[in-house]
């Protein structure tokens, strides 16, 4: 029996047409109810059946996953806007942000991913990109059932799959939205202490 894998592959880029152009990819399609929409952020750079004339794939992208085919999505990240060099990323990378700031609402209202979650985060208050990691789980169909709960109890249960089938959020993507939110906290405050 031959094992297939799954592939899940998530890029991101300040200007995700700016990362695509002059690329040979075809855009991925969501077909719904007998109605093609291209897909938001999937590509394929495998040779996949396409339109010529729209250059979107001919295939619905959940069955074109099951012929062997691999969509990788190429998400605006406007996060790294501000993002100078490799070494300043490391740097902001490296740098323990100030998790207090996620009490105040103004300054959440500016994060990617979190900014309608202000009352959540400050009902949580993470300290860490794990705990920020789960409170964006919370926010996911799957596991909202668990928000008002304490850590202990999140922490048993915010990683297992659902068995309802609701999207949740994967911990590999949770933490790497974390780190990003960390990352933007980190330019965040290093541009208004810039300014002063």
């Amino acid at each position: 029996m031959t094992k297939k894998i799954s592939f899940d592959i998530d890029l991101d880029f300040p200007d995700r047409d700016k990362a695509l152009a002059g690329l040979k990819a075809a855009r991925a399609i969501i077909v719904r109810q007998d109605r093609t929409e291209k897909h938001n952020t999937g590509v394929y750079f495998q040779n996949i059946p396409r339109d010529p004339s729209t250059n979107l794939a001919t295939i619905d992208y959940k069955e074109a996953e099951k012929l062997g085919y691999f969509k990788v999505d190429f998400l605006n990240a406007g996060v790294y806007e501000g993002v100078k060099s490799n070494e300043h990323l490391k740097a902001l990378l490296a740098k323990e942000p100030r998790w207090e700031l996620l009490l105040a609402k103004d300054f959440v209202e500016l994060l990617f991913h979190v900014k309608e979650y202000s009352g959540l985060l400050k009902q949580y208050s993470p300290t860490s990109v794990n705990q920020l990691a789960m409170v964006l789980a919370l926010i996911r169909p799957g596991k909202k059932h668990l928000t008002g709960r304490p850590w202990a109890d999140i922490e048993k249960e915010v990683w297992t799959r659902p068995s309802d089938g609701s999207y949740f959020f994967k911990r590999a993507h949770a933490i790497s939205y974390s780190i990003a939110i960390t990352v933007q906290m980190n330019l965040l405050v290093e541009q208004l202490e810039e300014m002063d």
